[in-house]
């Protein structure tokens, strides 16, 4: 019995030089051998107490094994100019859209024999939380509203009777520009205001009058279809995939419209025209100031309703999409 008791004391002694003789290189490495060590004496000590037991003996009392401590990974710190910025949180565009507020001036209201597009084309996409001003012909109750506290995500101008909206009102116009906001217009009488308060509108935009557009009584339609210059332009894709208004059915004769030309300055992009190779001039439908600006130099009301409603659902999208993520 004295034999194995010595026995045991002779191999605890070993092992614990062992564990302290180890080289100490890092703290992770140096962690794992002790325990394996602690793992050994415990594993020793076990088998000698059943060889104890075994013999008919006591088994021996050990002192209880120090836990040991295994140290987790260590993580360098970024600096400062590498460390991952936070992710913000997601924007939902679509309730963002729905809760615009938008003016709107549309002189079409004031006949009673044409349906009024864009007030129609807003009705139907389900805006709600902001607050819609339609002043319809009235150009003082436009002003009013254009000057008064209310912020407007977007002001559409479908001057498409040529009902007198000019002058100021294009000051009125620029301001919101200036101010981050969106803007369609439609206006196809700028051979008789280009150079008037629309210009800066227009140098901003970087766009310019190219030359008027007239049809007489004896026209040819192909004449007057219009070509997406640009089809994979998401105005032509969202929401709506819109045909273009290749044939027309008019309402005005003498006067189509007007022709733009793309001039220095601004990111002006001619998305429609009447020459599918002329991609600067011969256009009746642009696209600048980031997506916030929309005008087009065709009358609405002289191309089918299922290709013309769908585009101003595509307008009024895009608009106010680029106007959104300009302000964040």
């Amino acid at each position: 019995m004295k034999k194995s008791r010595r026995g045991i004391s002779i191999i605890m002694l070993v092992l614990s030089i062992l564990a302290c003789s180890i080289p100490g290189t890092n703290s992770g490495d140096a962690g794992i051998q002790q325990t394996q060590v602690a793992l050994a004496v415990q594993q020793t000590s076990l088998a000698i107490q059943q060889e104890t037991m075994a013999a008919g003996g006591e088994a021996p009392t050990l002192p209880p094994i120090a836990a040991t401590y295994t140290p987790y990974p260590t993580y360098t710190a970024l600096p400062a100019s590498e460390e991952v910025a936070a992710t913000p949180a997601s924007v939902d565009m679509r309730q963002l859209i729905k809760a615009s507020n938008i003016l709107i001036y549309e002189d079409v209201a004031g006949d009673a024999s044409l349906l009024p597009i864009v007030d129609n084309t807003i009705n139907s996409m389900g805006f709600s939380g902001g607050r819609i001003v339609n002043a319809g012909d009235g150009l003082g109750t436009f002003k009013e509203y254009a000057n008064s506290a209310t912020s407007w995500d977007l002001i559409i101008v479908a001057s498409e009777v040529r009902s007198g909206f000019s002058g100021e009102m294009f000051e009125m116009l620029y301001d919101h520009i200036d101010n981050g906001g969106a803007v369609i217009i439609e206006a196809w009488h700028l051979d008789k205001i280009a150079s008037g308060k629309i210009a800066p509108i227009l140098s901003k935009c970087g766009v310019k009058f190219f030359r008027d557009w007239t049809r007489n009584y004896q026209y040819d339609p192909f004449d007057f279809s219009i070509y997406w210059l640009d089809k994979s332009h998401p105005l032509l894709s969202t929401p709506n995939i819109v045909q273009a208004p290749s044939y027309p059915y008019p309402v005005w004769f003498t006067d189509a419209g007007d022709l733009l030309e793309l001039s220095s300055g601004g990111d002006a992009v001619l998305v429609g025209g009447l020459h599918q190779n002329r991609k600067s001039d011969y256009g009746v439908l642009a696209v600048c100031l980031g997506g916030r600006m929309v005008i087009q130099t065709f009358s609405s009301h002289d191309y089918e309703w299922d290709k013309v409603q769908p585009l101003w659902v595509n307008y009024i999208t895009y608009t106010l999409t680029n106007h959104y993520e300009y302000n964040q």
